[in-house]
């Protein structure tokens, strides 16, 4: 999933400080299960806006609003009348979610609330951790389903940088080689002579991506 953070408050509130009313939309995907921008965190920024506006003497008047899907523009579609009644939009969703509730809403403008951080998943002691880098040319079936791309510090896609001490990275003493859990991951499974074989160099990636589905 789509990992991100709340942005400082200065810096949220100094983005919408020339406007009187504004909308604050969380997303219901990804953000709601990093507990980033769901409607729970939808309410209490809004909360803490209103707090922050009525100490500094600011009318302001804030709407809440959160989407299945802020990605997609069905979902957005659905808000269309209500946002026009607000001067912006501040939206809690991923970087792909401000993208398209701005394309979809037209003349409103969107401002992100969030960071977007990495694509990842739990790591089981209630954090997160970064697993894909969305390389598009993926290779976990070479590499025992542990991404080198994302969770080497070096992104090496070849083989370890040798400069590991007892399992962990170089770079981060925390963090496990990426390269030393592809190794056990291939021993146990019986699959060591794949790392031994020569993969060609991954294909320049050209932005912005597409993807078309065939009907």
């Amino acid at each position: 999933m789509i990992v991100a953070e709340v942005k400082p408050m200065a810096e949220i509130q100094e983005t919408i400080k020339k406007y009187g009313k504004v909308l604050i939309t969380g997303c219901g995907s990804c953000v709601t299960v990093c507990l980033s921008g769901g409607a729970q965190q939808v309410e209490v920024l809004a909360s803490s806006l209103r707090t922050a506006a009525k100490a500094q003497g600011q009318q302001l008047e804030l709407g809440e609003e959160t989407q299945v899907r802020q990605c997609d523009p069905m979902f957005i579609e659905q808000i269309k009348d209500k946002a026009a009644g607000y001067e912006a939009i501040l939206s809690m969703g991923c970087g792909a979610g401000v993208q398209t509730m701005a394309e979809t809403l037209g003349n409103i403008p969107v401002y992100p609330a969030l960071d977007t951080v990495f694509f990842g998943g739990a790591d089981g002691k209630g954090g997160f951790v970064e697993t894909c880098a969305a390389c598009g040319q993926c290779i976990l079936s070479r590499t025992g389903g542990v991404c080198p791309v994302a969770r080497c510090a070096k992104s090496l896609a070849d083989g370890p940088c040798g400069g590991a001490q007892e399992g962990n990275c170089e770079v981060d003493k925390d963090t496990r080689c990426a390269w030393q859990l592809i190794y056990v991951r291939m021993m146990r499974l019986g699959q060591l002579h794949i790392l031994k074989e020569i993969n060609p160099p991954k294909a320049a990636r050209v932005h912005p991506a597409r993807l078309k589905r065939e009907e």
